[in-house]
């Protein structure tokens, strides 16, 4: 199996789940994980043979989505973590399925919204009380861990990217 393939279908899965679970259980998406996925992003495009233009596209699709991420944080609608994680699956995905993703991730991330809010008008059950993560979550100061729309969105589009039909060779 070649390293992009690797990539495609363990590594880049893997730190999706790992943002999503990491975000629900403590709120926070890890600096090595976006750094993980940009260096493997590197490696993906270099053993795949991308020409400076299509590297260049995928480098310009992460930091138009940083960059709009960063003012969403800035102004308090979105944590740095989540603007990273969209930032760097957003340099997987390229302009080719951009648009795809981030309204899939909208959506997710309004069900998912929806959700919590339904959850905290609730009282927590007594038998879940000492989950500081399920308390955490439940409390209605805290946002939302929107880093696992974002993780599940990109999972749904990944195998549309045209990285996915490069490592298998379409």
């Amino acid at each position: 199996m070649s390293p992009p393939l690797i990539a495609l279908l363990v590594v880049f899965p893997a730190a999706m789940a790992y943002a999503a679970a990491s975000d629900l259980v403590w709120m926070t998406i890890s600096n090595r994980l976006c750094l993980g996925l940009i260096a493997t992003f590197a490696i993906c495009a270099l053993w795949l043979g991308l020409g400076w233009e299509q590297v260049g596209g995928h480098v310009a699709a992460g930091a138009l989505v940083l960059v709009v991420c960063f003012g969403m944080f800035a102004a308090g609608w979105i944590g740095g973590g989540d603007a990273k994680l969209a930032a760097a699956t957003a340099l997987w995905f390229g302009f080719d399925q951009l648009v795809p993703y981030l309204a899939l991730a909208g959506l997710a991330g309004g069900l998912l919204t929806i959700l919590i809010l339904n959850l905290r008008s609730a009282p927590l059950p007594e038998w879940v009380e000492n989950w500081p993560w399920l308390r955490r979550l439940h409390a209605a100061n805290e946002g939302v861990p929107y880093g696992i729309a974002l993780a599940l969105s990109a999972l749904f589009i990944l195998p549309e990217t045209s990285l996915w039909r490069a490592a298998i060779g379409l």
